[in-house]
């Protein structure tokens, strides 16, 4: 693997790519320690760390530690994940959507273009609740309109720019732009947490030890998992050319939503707690309590959200009648189907049955950190499955990403 890395800097263009996202990533966790004016950085660190911020403490996860620090990217992507959500929802419902998607790259632009403007209202609105939330824990000492009014831009400004970050790694960089934020805000948070290992008593620390190793271990073999369809391709004439035919395969993977599933189901659950925790209302205080990740309802909820978005994202990511269409436009057919609509549905069926493993393991991975802490009290380590799910599918991604760029140059990958 060492060799393959060295092979990859020798490469010119991989190596400004990679220069390139390091210091774009570089900037990302300079702008998540510089905090916004007029902020008292302790209390705002000791609310959301001293068990009152409840759902704060997770989206603290997401955002690197900004959010302690009410830094320029206190609001992380978060806000961007979710406006890809909706627009996403509206694509499935709205026809009209439908086809602007179905138009190709121009009509993935003008999506795009649609997300970047809610993004940028999502972030305007929960830059101020968390202004008024912070302001009422006295975290904003001299507190006037002026300040609100620069703190909200200053964070709205700050997504904006990260969602830019974002979209520059993925097109300029190595890829999955959002993805890596997320992941260099996730390991980020993994060394500071690493000293509640001293709290805990040994036989957790050796359960705590074989439950991750156990994880990683099903997690890649679930990411890289998949179900080869044989694909027979019979021999046609094309002008004064006759194809020879021949045989391949279509791979359907066990997960193939991978770990966008569980940052959509993240981002569902973070805002209704959010939003209760920003309104001073009893009512609203208890329902965020009630709702908090180490909640049973909590949980429950989360993975059934993981698994309803696996097959939402999947059918967005896979569509049978498509495949089977060009499938059939090529010469291609699935030996012992007919060739057409049995050939969509005969996908849809594997399909199906394929992916509601893959999304109960989702499910199960998120949540199986809180029902560890529920029996086992002094595991005090949370770095949880949604975090690692991100972290080793993004891993996963990148590595599959820079092994086609060496497989290009004939070098051996990172996989081999």
């Amino acid at each position: 693997m060492f060799a393959s890395m060295a092979n990859a800097w020798k490469i010119p263009e991989l190596r400004t790519k990679l220069i390139f996202t390091a210091a774009l990533i570089a900037v990302y966790r300079f702008g998540a320690h510089v905090p916004v004016p007029g902020v008292d950085i302790e209390a705002i660190n000791n609310f959301v760390q001293g068990g009152q911020a409840g759902v704060l403490g997770f989206l603290n996860l997401f955002s690197g530690g900004a959010l302690t620090r009410f830094a320029v990217f206190a609001l992380g992507i978060m806000p961007y994940i979710t406006a890809s959500i909706i627009l996403q929802l509206l694509t499935m419902a709205f026809p009209s959507l439908k086809e602007l998607a179905r138009e190709g790259e121009a009509g993935q632009q003008k999506i795009t273009q649609y997300t970047r403007y809610l993004t940028v209202g999502l972030a305007f609105f929960q830059a101020i609740g968390y202004t008024m939330l912070f302001k009422q824990y006295g975290a904003l000492p001299n507190f006037q309109f002026i300040n609100l009014y620069v703190i909200v831009i200053t964070l709205t400004a700050g997504t904006t720019l990260l969602m830019w970050i974002g979209e520059l790694i993925t097109q300029h960089g190595i890829g999955n732009g959002i993805s890596l934020l997320i992941y260099a805000s996730i390991v980020a948070r993994l060394v500071p947490a690493l000293s509640k290992f001293r709290t805990m008593s040994l036989p957790s620390v050796i359960i705590f030890v074989v439950v991750a190793i156990v994880v990683l271990v099903g997690i890649v073999l679930v990411q890289e998992g998949q179900r080869r369809i044989p694909i027979q391709y019979a021999k046609r004439q094309i002008g004064r050319k006759m194809t020879t035919g021949g045989s391949t395969y279509l791979p359907l993977s066990i997960n193939m939503a991978g770990v966008i599933p569980v940052i959509f189901a993240s981002a569902i659950l973070m805002f209704p707690p959010t939003l209760a925790q920003m309104i001073p209302n009893d009512a609203m205080q208890s329902f965020a309590n009630f709702m908090s990740p180490s909640n049973w309802p909590f949980m429950v909820l989360f993975a059934l959200l993981i698994v309803g978005f696996t097959y939402f994202y999947t059918a967005v990511q896979f569509d049978p009648i498509e495949r089977a269409n060009d499938l059939k436009k090529y010469g291609g057919f699935i030996p012992g189907i007919r060739p057409g609509r049995p050939t969509a549905i005969y996908l849809d069926r594997v399909l199906t049955r394929l992916t509601l493993p893959g999304a109960i393991f989702l499910a199960a991975i998120a949540v199986l950190p809180n029902i560890l802490i529920a029996f086992r009290s002094d595991i005090t380590f949370y770095f949880g499955g949604t975090s690692v799910l991100i972290v080793v599918g993004v891993a996963l991604q990148t590595m599959k990403q820079m092994e086609s760029q060496l497989l290009m140059r004939h070098y051996e990958g990172f996989l081999k």
